[in-house]
């Protein structure tokens, strides 16, 4: 008989592991609590895929064998409980997938700078000529690619959210880009627990396998003492000290992997900021660890495009430069921003609040930030914790109104720069989309 697979949530992850589910002899079910979007709809149909939504039957979801859980359903929603007293295995798409594909993953995680570095990474591995597939947290799902069965390798952004859900995954090479207090309302508000679920990456790899890793992260460094991970451990550092794996001297970024000097100088990377070097060391790592030659990996480094909504220069009006940061959700993501501003800045900040300390911007803010748009349903927080520091602090209602209150508040030669420091959900679908308001905003000014 065919074993069941529920899918809960029936977005890009959960429509991916359907098709994939039935390509593999599964009876599949898929059940959203919430509205499933038109086009994956269509999808569902044109499989002959069973679905609901705007609820859990739960005579059709607890006699499941096995439930992909989509990364955005936490463990203590009431249908998750209920599995999980049941014993069904409750596991994400990432692991699903991997059962189904032999060739080589290569999974990234951190709290800030995923993003990029996965693009970066795959990038690096196109220009190089491997057929790598781009998937996880971005872009088509990983199982529906491994379904298509066209890539002879995956890079993957994983959030720690996805990781919760593996139990065999294993990457070839695991990258961890750093580790910063973010989504803490998923793990009790227990950071460690949060530093646990990141570190997952690694739990499967052998002695074959790599990790990459920032060693200048004090959450990194301290779970490395702790731990023993039995891949090869390959550290990048902005500080010299450190002469393995690949480190900064004297404005180069200098790796000694697979016992090859590469050498490339910051100042011809194409993405700006400290934070960026980082992106890029590890994406060189990987790369060369993947045996790309090492003139491609400098060309490549030097015209990557970067990614939409972090860090995006929009517009120059009036010799004042709009910057969209929308993909920054938390206080560390903007303090790389805050960090990489050469201007002045008007600074809108705000949304919906994971738990943010924003002491840690006070300095930079103090520094750079000479007033602030409050861009969120309650902006209490941001004006208790920034009204002594800044001379002016406004409150708007929506994107049209807050870019409209920056371009009064800016002058020649100013930045006004969206970096939220915030989830969106309280006014915007998600982060892309309060970006493209950002950006259509500035366009109308």
């Amino acid at each position: 008989m065919a074993k069941r697979l529920v899918i809960l949530g029936g977005g890009e992850s959960g429509v991916g592991t359907a098709i994939l589910g039935k390509k593999k002899g599964y009876e599949v079910f898929v059940s959203d609590f919430g509205q499933i979007k038109e086009n994956y709809k269509e999808v569902l149909a044109l499989n002959k895929l069973e679905w609901e939504e705007g609820k859990h039957t739960e005579e059709l979801v607890l006699n499941a064998d096995v439930v992909m859980k989509s990364p955005g359903i936490p463990d203590k929603s009431p249908i998750v409980k209920k599995l999980k007293e049941k014993g069904i295995p409750v596991i994400s798409e990432i692991e699903f997938a991997s059962h189904f594909t032999d060739v080589e993953t290569i999974g990234i995680t951190g709290s800030n700078g995923k993003t990029t570095t996965t693009m970066l990474t795959h990038y690096l591995l196109k220009q190089g000529g491997l057929g790598v597939g781009l998937a996880g947290n971005i872009g088509k799902s990983f199982a529906w690619q491994v379904a298509d069965n066209k890539c002879e390798g995956y890079v993957l952004e994983l959030s720690s959210f996805q990781l919760d859900g593996i139990k065999d995954y294993r990457p070839h090479i695991a990258v961890i880009t750093n580790i910063s207090p973010d989504h803490l309302d998923r793990y009790e508000y227990d950071y460690s627990l949060y530093i646990e679920a990141k570190f997952r990456i690694t739990m499967n790899q052998t002695e074959d396998d790599y990790l990459v890793y920032d060693a200048d992260d004090e959450a990194i460094s301290k779970w490395l003492e702790h731990n023993t991970v039995k891949a090869k451990l390959i550290p990048f550092s902005l500080s010299g000290s450190n002469k393995k794996g690949i480190y900064v001297e004297d404005n180069n970024i200098i790796s000694t992997i697979r016992n090859k000097e590469f050498t490339m100088p910051i100042n011809e990377l194409s993405l700006e900021g400290k934070h960026n070097v980082k992106n890029a060391m590890a994406a060189t790592a990987v790369a060369q660890l993947m045996r790309i030659r090492k003139q491609t990996i400098r060309e490549s480094l030097s015209n990557f495009q970067g990614v939409e909504h972090r860090l995006e220069k929009v517009l120059k009006i009036q010799n004042v430069q709009y910057v969209n940061d929308s993909k920054a959700t938390n206080t560390n993501a903007t303090f790389f921003a805050l960090d990489s501003m050469t201007t002045p800045v008007v600074w809108i900040v705000g949304g919906v609040d994971k738990g943010n300390d924003y002491d840690e911007l006070m300095p930079l803010v103090r520094e750079k930030v000479k007033a602030i748009v409050c861009l969120g349903v309650d902006n209490q927080k941001i004006i208790n914790a920034f009204a002594n520091v800044v001379d002016v602090v406004v409150e708007t209602a929506g994107m049209t109104e807050a870019v409209k209150a920056s371009q009064k508040l800016a002058e020649k030669g100013d930045t006004v720069l969206l970096s939220p420091a915030c989830a969106s959900f309280d006014l915007f679908e998600n982060y892309e989309d309060r970006g493209k308001q950002f950006k259509a905003a500035v366009q109308n000014l």
